[in-house]
């Protein structure tokens, strides 16, 4: 177990920094470690546990911002935000439990490193659309502050981006602040069951493309659906394209009457209301159908939504064993394989390169996560810049080093 220093401030996250970088000692960066188990393999002795740095710094519901400290808990935040009928709109996911954790240990800082964002993304953006200022440490030990605390805020670098999706590779956050939005009023899903993957693909983007202002659309194969714990979902015992509705109660009302009107063709249609209709979407966010088996190989793929299906088909060609779901309206796969000694890496990457896209290794152990690129290979010139920006940030390489990269 590496040695670990648990800092309650800035100055002691800047003061354990320096010792590193002066002793060329590296660290691991983490929070409750709720997914220490994705990335590469820490390649750190000594760990810097951000966790004691929590809590609600301030909160303006009427400006719709509120800065935390990175180890507050998403759902402390979520609780927060409920009261003023508030919501994080990037919808974060609760992926402990992918891993074996419990649930609910996710925090901000966490959302942050690995940008993360649920089945609202490909309307309301990702984690970093939402982050508008932070304060941090780089690896040379120094305090820095980036963005703002307001929306609309264009001055300097876009650093909060460049932090979101970084896997704590070039700061320690100490502070964030964040946008959020009204939470809908009333939420409704239309259902069409039976569709094949292509079809639902196609359905999908009617929806998408409709004036109906959809905020979720994904497809649930039929043995994907028969693990739902919506009762009605997984009793069809048929696939299930789910569209999903947000605002108002009239307007939901009217937006999905028409959108059955519109998407009649394609199937039989019904309808979740409320509960069963976050429950399906929370299960869609945390990739519920997947916590089980744990010995079973994880993939997540990003693509064009009509190319989805395809690049399915042809991972499906040599690797009959896949299971799968699709999020984003088919832009995102959720991709399940039995376990290998190449966690399935040739079908899936020679899939997404013809189609094109990124997967990431989600879920394998971490013999595999040391041995095969568990990040997109990036091209020699993107590549090289990420190099560059580490060494920009971090010299030393003493924050988190090998997480994204062997050696980086």
């Amino acid at each position: 177990m590496p040695e670990t220093f648990v800092p309650h401030g800035i100055s002691d996250v800047a003061d354990v920094i320096r010792w590193a970088a002066a002793e060329a000692k590296p660290l691991d960066l983490h929070g409750h470690r709720s997914k220490a188990q994705l990335g590469r393999p820490s390649q750190s002795g000594y760990a810097l546990d951000l966790s004691r740095l929590h809590g609600i710094l301030d909160y303006e519901p009427a400006e719709l911002v509120m800065t935390v400290r990175p180890g507050t808990l998403i759902g402390d935040i979520e609780k927060q935000l409920a009261a003023q009928n508030q919501m994080l709109a990037f919808e974060p996911p609760d992926l402990g439990p992918l891993w074996g954790g419990p649930t609910n240990r996710g925090t901000l800082g966490g959302a942050i490193g690995c940008n993360l964002a649920g089945p609202r993304r490909f309307k309301a953006g990702a984690m970093r659309d939402h982050l508008l200022g932070f304060v941090a440490v780089s690896g040379r030990g120094e305090i820095f502050k980036a963005g703002g605390k307001v929306v609309k805020n264009v001055t300097g670098y876009d650093l909060p981006k460049l932090v979101c999706g970084a896997y704590g590779t070039l700061a320690a956050l100490t502070e964030a602040t964040i946008k959020v939005l009204p939470a809908p009023e009333k939420t409704r899903t239309v259902l069409i069951f039976g569709l094949d993957d292509a079809k639902a693909a196609q359905a999908m983007a009617v929806a998408a493309s409709s004036p109906h202002e959809v905020s979720g659309l994904a497809h649930l194969p039929a043995g994907i659906a028969a693990k739902s714990g919506v009762g009605y979902v997984a009793q069809a015992q048929q696939a299930v394209t789910a569209i999903r509705v947000e605002g108002t109660d009239v307007s939901v009302k009217a937006r999905c009457e028409a959108l059955r009107d519109l998407l009649k063709d394609f199937g039989a249609l019904e309808e979740l209301h409320s509960m069963n209709s976050s429950w399906l979407w929370r299960e869609i966010r945390d990739v519920s159908y997947f916590v089980l088996p744990q010995d079973r190989v994880l993939w997540r793929i990003s693509t064009a939504p009509m190319a989805g299906p395809v690049v399915m088909a042809k991972i499906v060609a040599v690797r009959p064993d896949a299971e799968a779901f699709y999020d984003w309206g088919g832009g995102l796969i959720w991709l399940s394989l039995a376990p290998g000694e190449d966690a399935g890496e040739p079908p899936v990457r020679g899939a997404v390169a013809k189609h094109g896209g990124h997967a990431t290794l989600i879920r394998a152990d971490a013999a595999l996560r040391g041995t095969i690129s568990v990040f997109h290979p990036q091209p020699p010139a993107l590549a090289d810049l990420a190099r560059r920006v580490k060494e920009s940030f971090d010299p030393m390489n003493i924050l988190n080093p090998g997480r994204m990269a062997a050696g980086i």
